[in-house]
C-alpha cells in the first residue's frame, strides 16, 4: 500500500521552490538559479553569468521535462522567474500557479 501512495505522490507533486541568488564561484560572480521540491531536495540548478529571462526559461523547461510538472512554484519575486513561468504556461498550455 505504501508503494502505491509513493507513486501517486510522485505523479502529483504539489509544489517547488525556485530561487535566485548572486554567488561567487571560482573567483567569478554569477547567478545561481535553484529548484527545490517540497521535501527539501534540490531538483536542479543553473549557474549563469547574466540575469536573463531566456536562460531561466530554458532552465525551467529542462527541469520540468526531466522531472515532472508541479502545480505551484514558489518564487522570490524575481522578474526573470515570473516571466519564465508565465511564458511556459502560455507555450505549453499549462496552469502552473506562481506563489
Amino acid at each position: 500500500m505504501q508503494i502505491r501512495e509513493d507513486i501517486f505522490d510522485k505523479l502529483n507533486m504539489g509544489s517547488w521552490r525556485m530561487d535566485e541568488t548572486y554567488i561567487k564561484s571560482k573567483g567569478l560572480w554569477c547567478y545561481l538559479y535553484r529548484v527545490v521540491d517540497r521535501s527539501g531536495n534540490t531538483v536542479d540548478f543553473l549557474l549563469a553569468k547574466r540575469r536573463q529571462r531566456k536562460s531561466v526559461q530554458s532552465f525551467l523547461i529542462k527541469v520540468i521535462s526531466n522531472n515532472y510538472r508541479p502545480k505551484v512554484i514558489n518564487i522570490d519575486k524575481s522578474g526573470s522567474n515570473t516571466a519564465a513561468i508565465k511564458i511556459y504556461n502560455k507555450s505549453w498550455f499549462s496552469k502552473i500557479k506562481i506563489r
